[in-house]
C-alpha cells in the first residue's frame, strides 16, 4: 500500500509540471489583457464581475468538461485528440460517411495543434521576461533578444531528451504554484471581500448589463485556460487520479487564490492594471519571480513540444503525414522521442511570431481562435463517443455535450474577432498543416490504388515460378509490401536482375489501426503459402513503435527461423510521377510527390538493420 502512495504522490507532482505548467502561467498576462483591451471600464463592479467570470470559467471548462468527463473518452489508457478521434470513428465505424467527416475534423484538430505550439511558448516565455520591464523601464529593449535566447536554449536540448531535466519539472511548477498562491493571499488579506467573486452572480450581473462587451472580452477571459487540451493529452502519462489530485488539490486552488489577489491589488490600485501580476510583490522579490516566471514558462513549452513529437509520431502511424526522422532519447522510455524537422520548424515559427508580434498583448491576439476550435471538436468527437460509443440515451448525451458546445461556441465567436489582429497566424499554420495531411493521405490511396491495378496475385505467380523454379540460395528474403497477397515489385526485379530465390521468403505488410496499442499476441498473422513462404501481417496500434525484426522473432516458433545473420530485408523505393489529369489537383500532386521523395527511408523507420537491407527502385505515375 505504502508503493501505490508514493507512485500516486510521484505521479501527482509529474502531472502538476508537466500537464498545469500551460495553464499556470496563464496568470501572467489573462487579468492584464482583459482590462487593458480598453474595453471594460475600470469600477469596483467589473472587477468583481471578471474575476467571477474567469473562476466560472475555470470551473466550466477545466473542472467539469476536462477532467469530470473528457478525462473518462481514455482510449485504452490513452487520451488526446487523436485517442478521442480514434474512439469516435471506431463507434460509427457502421457509418462509413459520417466516419470519413469525423475523421476530417479531427485531423483538422489535430492541425490547429501546432498552431497553439506556436502560440504558447512565445507568449507564455514573452510574458514572462516582460517582468524585466516592472523592474526598471531600461530593460524594455532587451526584453526580445532575452525571450529568443531562451527559446533558442529550449529548443537546442530537444535532441538530449528530457529525462534529466524532467525531474525538476514537478518541483519547480509547485514552487511556481505555491509562489502565486502566497502573492495572492497577501493582497487578497488587505481586501478580504474580492473572496465574493466566487459568487457567479457578479459573472451573471457583469454578462446582463455589458452584453456587448462581455462577447467581445471572452477572447481575452479564455486565456486562462490555456493548455486545457493538455490536461487530455497527458492522460497516458500520468492516468486520471493523479490528474484530478494535482487540478482540485493544487492547480486550481492556486490559479483562484492569484486572480483573486490580482482583483484585489486593482482595487486597491488602479495603476497596477499595466502588469497586475508583477505588481503583486514586492519590489525586492521582483528580479526572483522573473526567473522563476521564465523557468516556469519554459517548463509549460517544454510540455508543448513534447506533445507535438508525440503527436506527430501518431500522425504519420494513422497515415496522414509521411515518415519523419524519430530519434528515440530513452533507453527506458519509448514514449521519449525527438523529431528535428518539427523541433526546428516550431522553432523557426514562434521566432516569427515573437519578431512580428513583440508583445504579449499583441500575441494575445494571435491567441484563441486555434485553442476555442479545437475545443469545440473535442466537445463534439465526445458526443459521438459517449452516444455511439458508450451506447447513452440521445437526451443524456446532448445534456452532457450541448452546454459545453454553446459555451465553447461563444469563446470561438468571440474569439473571431481577432482574427484580423493576429488570429489568422495560427490558422494559417494549420491550415497548410492540414492541407499537407490530407495531401499526404489522399496521395497515399491514389498510390495504393494505382499499385493494386498493376499488381499481379501472389499465390498464382508462386505457383508459375515453382513450375520452374530459379536457383535457390541459403538464407531468408523479407520482402515488403504495402498490400498483402499481391507480387511485391522488389520480388519482380530481384528475379529478373538476380535470377535467385532464397530458401525462405517472407512477404510482410505493416498494418496501423486507429488504437493505441495492439498487444504481441494480436501482432502476427501468418499464412503458409508453400514452398518455404509464408505471407505476414504485423499490426501496429499508433503508440506502438514499429520494429519488423522484433516482431518477426515469434517466428521460430512456427517452423520459419527469422536468423538475423542471414536474412536481407528487400523494399521497393517507389518514385512518384505527378500526371496531368490524376486524382487530385496538379499542385496537389506535385506536393505529394516532393513530400514522397522527402519521406526518411522505411528502413530507418521499420528499424530494420541497415547492412541487411537492399532498395529497388520504380517509377510510378498517379
Amino acid at each position: 500500500m505504502q508503493t501505490t502512495k508514493s507512485s500516486l504522490a510521484a505521479l501527482t507532482l509529474g502531472a502538476i509540471g508537466v500537464v498545469y505548467g500551460d495553464i499556470g502561467t496563464s496568470v501572467l498576462y489573462a487579468v492584464k489583457e482583459v482590462f487593458g483591451s480598453g474595453h471594460v471600464p475600470f469600477t469596483p463592479d467589473n472587477v468583481y464581475g471578471i474575476l467571477s467570470l474567469f473562476f466560472w470559467t475555470l470551473t466550466v471548462i477545466v473542472s467539469l468538461k476536462y477532467v469530470v468527463l473528457v478525462l473518462r473518452a481514455d482510449n485504452h489508457g490513452e487520451g488526446g485528440l487523436i485517442a478521442m478521434l480514434a474512439l469516435a470513428s471506431q463507434a460509427v465505424k457502421d457509418k462509413p460517411r459520417l466516419r470519413s467527416v469525423l475523421l476530417i475534423v479531427g485531423i483538422f484538430g489535430t492541425s490547429l495543434f501546432y498552431g497553439d505550439g506556436v502560440i504558447t511558448p512565445a507568449i507564455s516565455v514573452l510574458s514572462a521576461v516582460e517582468g524585466l520591464e516592472v523592474v526598471s523601464p531600461h530593460f524594455k529593449q532587451y526584453v526580445i533578444p532575452i525571450t529568443l535566447v531562451v527559446l533558442f536554449c529550449l529548443f537546442a536540448v530537444q535532441k538530449r531528451g528530457t529525462g534529466g531535466i524532467g525531474r525538476f519539472f514537478g518541483p519547480i511548477t509547485l514552487m511556481w504554484f505555491t509562489t502565486i498562491a502566497t502573492l495572492g493571499v497577501f493582497q487578497i488579506v488587505d481586501h478580504p471581500e474580492i473572496l465574493w467573486a466566487v459568487s457567479p452572480h457578479h459573472a451573471l450581473g457583469f454578462m446582463i448589463e455589458n452584453p456587448g462587451t462581455t462577447f467581445i472580452i471572452l477572447g481575452a477571459v479564455v486565456l486562462c485556460v490555456t493548455g486545457a487540451e493538455a490536461l487530455y493529452a497527458d492522460l497516458g502519462h500520468f492516468g486520471k487520479r493523479p490528474i484530478r489530485l494535482a487540478w482540485f488539490g493544487v492547480a486550481m486552488p492556486a490559479l483562484t487564490l492569484n486572480y483573486f489577489g490580482q482583483g484585489a491589488l486593482l482595487l486597491a490600485d488602479a495603476e497596477a492594471v499595466k502588469n497586475p501580476f508583477f505588481m503583486m510583490a514586492p519590489s525586492w522579490a521582483l528580479m526572483p519571480l522573473v526567473v522563476l516566471a521564465t523557468m516556469a514558462t519554459v517548463i509549460a513549452s517544454q510540455a508543448l513540444i513534447t506533445g507535438a513529437f508525440s503527436v506527430t509520431k501518431q500522425v504519420i502511424q494513422l497515415g496522414y503525414l509521411p515518415r519523419l526522422n524519430i530519434q528515440h532519447t530513452s533507453v527506458r522510455d519509448t514514449g521519449q522521442i525527438y523529431i528535428p524537422l518539427v523541433n526546428w520548424g516550431l522553432f523557426v515559427a514562434i521566432v516569427l511570431a515573437v519578431v512580428m508580434f513583440r508583445s504579449s498583448s499583441n500575441l494575445a491576439a494571435a491567441y484563441g481562435i486555434a485553442v476555442t476550435l479545437d475545443m469545440l471538436i473535442t466537445t463534439t468527437l465526445t458526443f459521438f463517443v459517449i452516444r455511439y460509443g458508450w451506447g447513452y440515451p440521445l437526451a443524456l448525451c446532448i445534456a452532457a455535450t450541448g452546454t459545453f458546445f454553446v459555451v465553447d461556441l461563444a469563446f470561438f465567436a468571440s474569439n473571431l474577432l481577432k482574427l484580423l489582429q493576429g488570429g489568422w497566424f495560427p490558422l494559417m499554420i494549420g491550415g497548410a498543416l492540414f492541407t499537407l495531411m490530407i495531401t499526404w493521405k489522399q496521395g497515399r490511396q491514389l498510390l495504393n490504388s494505382k499499385l493494386k491495378d498493376e499488381s499481379i496475385d501472389l499465390k498464382d505467380f508462386l505457383e508459375a515460378v515453382f513450375v520452374s523454379p530459379p536457383t535457390r540460395v541459403e538464407g531468408t528474403a523479407v520482402f515488403l509490401t504495402a498490400d498483402p497477397g499481391s507480387v511485391p515489385n522488389a520480388l519482380l526485379h530481384n528475379l529478373k536482375h538476380n535470377k535467385v530465390l532464397h530458401a525462405q521468403n517472407l512477404f510482410v505488410t505493416v498494418r496501423n489501426h486507429e488504437v493505441p496499442w495492439i498487444g504481441l499476441d494480436k501482432r502476427l498473422e501468418v499464412e503458409a503459402l508453400g514452398h518455404d513462404c509464408w505471407q505476414v501481417t504485423i499490426h501496429y496500434g499508433f503508440k506502438n513503435d514499429p520494429d519488423v525484426p522484433r516482431a518477426l522473432e515469434p517466428l521460430r516458433n512456427r517452423g520459419c527461423g527469422v536468423d538475423p545473420m542471414t536474412t536481407s530485408y528487400f523494399l521497393s523505393r517507389d518514385t512518384v510521377i505527378p500526371r496531368i489529369g490524376g486524382g487530385m489537383a496538379p499542385w496537389r500532386e506535385k506536393l505529394f510527390a516532393q513530400m514522397h521523395h522527402n519521406a526518411s527511408g522505411a528502413a530507418d523507420f521499420l528499424h530494420l538493420p541497415s547492412n541487411a537491407v537492399v532498395e529497388l527502385g520504380s517509377k510510378i505515375e498517379i
